[in-house]
């Protein structure tokens, strides 16, 4: 007699994700992912497409180019048939070129973490979505909500948390400094960083070990002297995300002025000035749609 079919082994989890599609756990740099309830699989899906996309631009990798070379249509036809069997032999015997993005497991709704690999850098990663999305309108993705960088993660207790807190200051500071020396010469000449207002942006998601203000405080102790504290009008954002025992963070600037980084909202946004019909301009292509609105009604 067969097993009733509420009495099986599910392969899904009640929200529709498998548990098998993913890493078991949530390390290195990488970027968090809030997305619509049970589109979690898909969403995963439109993101490799879009970080992949991306990355490729920001850094190519040199096997996909000389791929490119040797699979010229022009001179394949010109080509004995032992040339071209051992062009195909070669290209296997090439090592694969690493995968540079995971979907780690996260075993919560709505909820992603997707962990990025040398050379990619998830915070400009995801500031030139933001920035195209805003200049564009068009998010590229359907399911995706809000995307968070973190530049490290660590286990979400004080002392783990301070070392990596001082790294990744250490980090952005380096960058803005040599940034400002080459533009406007700002700073104050002796390679310590100038005065910046700034403001902790914390999330936390089913943790219940360290409270806000630990956390908080243990933050603020490793940023640099001269940076303040400025909740009304910050230059810079301290974005810190704790999500059961990982923490991570990142800084970032113009924060709320990309709609804290959501792309659905940025989107509407665009297209509400330009007036799109509300969503119909977020995924498509622009040139499509106007396509598609001169060959319509009368």
């Amino acid at each position: 007699m067969a097993e009733p079919s509420n009495t099986r082994k599910r392969k899904y989890r009640s929200d529709g994700v498998s548990p098998t599609w993913a890493k078991r756990t949530i390390e290195g740099p990488g970027i968090w992912a809030t997305c619509v309830k049970g589109k979690e699989k898909g969403t995963v899906g439109e993101l490799y497409d879009l970080f992949e996309s991306l990355a490729a631009d920001m850094w190519p990798v040199e096997g996909s180019a000389r791929d490119r070379d040797d699979a010229d249509p022009d001179e394949e036809g010109e080509e004995d048939l032992e040339t071209q069997i051992a062009k195909e032999v070669a290209a296997l015997k090439r090592p694969k070129v690493e995968k540079r993005f995971a979907n780690c497991l996260t075993n919560t709704q709505c909820v992603i973490f997707i962990s990025c690999k040398p050379p990619v850098d998830p915070v400009q990663l995801i500031l030139q979505h933001i920035k195209n999305v805003h200049e564009t309108g068009v998010t590229r993705t359907k399911y995706t909500h809000r995307l968070t960088p973190v530049s490290g993660t660590c286990v979400a207790n004080l002392p783990e948390l301070h070392s990596l807190c001082r790294r990744t200051v250490a980090e952005y500071c380096a960058r803005h400094n040599h940034n400002n020396s080459e533009s406007d010469g700002d700073g104050d000449g002796d390679g310590s960083p100038r005065a910046r207002k700034y403001k902790i942006e914390l999330r936390i998601r089913n943790h219940n070990t360290l409270t806000r203000m630990e956390i908080i405080q243990e933050v603020a102790r490793c940023m640099p002297a001269g940076y303040i504290v400025d909740l009304d009008d910050p230059e810079v954002f301290v974005l810190v995300e704790v999500f059961k025992s990982t923490f991570g963070m990142s800084i970032v600037e113009d924060y709320y002025r990309f709609q804290k980084f959501n792309v659905m909202e940025l989107a509407n946004a665009r297209n509400e000035v330009e007036r799109f019909e509300l969503g119909a301009g977020r995924v498509q292509n622009k040139d499509k749609i106007q396509q598609q609105d001169g060959s319509g009604d009368v």
